[in-house]
């Protein structure tokens, strides 16, 4: 598929890993829809990409608002055909803490937005990608979702994160399996320590010092590399039901 000619959705898409995916998509040509909890940075962001976005508020954890998002996104861009899960959180605590058990309230919320609001827009934007006409190979829609490489290699107080970033690895085979019969591929990428705008709020010495545990090279990681392989996935017809490690070669350890 021609990124020049998507019509792509973004969860998360205001800022992060969302809006360098957006970026790229709108600099090749292709249309965006941003979908966020952050009003003031989805409208901002959606302004600076210029005519060919819009940015719909967005609470990926509410079926109901997602449906209606999607909807909009659709008469927007007069279709969908890449969908990018990017909204997500990283409530980190310790289940035996000093303050007892950690709450499962808390544990079922990082659940519903990372691993839910991934469920979500997932199969509101499949619903509205099978009407696609095929290209030329048949394909109809694109399907991209962001896990984490706390997935495979979660820390001590990550039991949720990395549940949720399992379940979105877990979920990937079926659905692309599933959505086969539609044209549609589905494929999760595992970013490691990347520059986002929470990390970019720590200090310094403690982004370099993140930045020295990665093999090579010895950074942390650009938004425009996630969005580089959002794109990659995209073009490429035969990359389905994959999982894509963006980390340079990091293995976290326990903590």
């Amino acid at each position: 598929m021609d990124l020049q000619k998507a019509k792509a959705v973004i969860s998360g898409g205001a800022s992060g890993l969302g809006l360098a995916t957006a970026s790229k998509v709108v600099a090749a040509g292709g249309q965006v829809v941003l979908l966020d909890i952050n009003e003031e940075q989805g409208a901002a962001a959606a302004a600076e990409l210029g005519e060919r976005a819009h940015f719909v508020v967005t609470d990926v954890a509410s079926e109901e608002t997602v449906r209606a998002s999607i909807a909009a996104a659709k008469e927007f861009m007069g279709g969908i055909t890449l969908a990018v899960n990017c909204a997500g959180i990283a409530t980190a605590g310790r289940t035996l803490g000093r303050d007892g058990p950690w709450p499962t309230e808390i544990f079922n919320r990082v659940i519903q937005i990372n691993l839910v609001g991934s469920f979500n827009v997932t199969k509101e934007a499949a619903a509205i990608m099978q009407l696609n006409d095929p290209d030329d190979n048949g394909d109809r829609g694109v399907i991209v979702s962001t896990a984490s490489i706390a997935a495979f290699e979660g820390q001590i107080g990550q039991a949720a994160y990395s549940a949720s970033k399992g379940g979105v690895v877990g979920m990937m085979l079926p659905l692309a399996r599933e959505f086969a019969q539609f044209g549609i591929r589905v494929n999760t990428v595992a970013p490691g320590i990347f520059l986002t705008p929470m990390m970019a709020g720590m200090p310094e010495d403690v982004q370099a010092s993140l930045g020295q545990q990665v093999p090579y090279p010895q950074r942390l990681g650009k938004p425009e590399e996630y969005a580089d392989t959002v794109a990659f996935i995209y073009e490429n017809g035969y990359v389905n039901g994959e999982t894509i490690r963006v980390d340079g070669a990091i293995r976290m350890q326990p903590r």
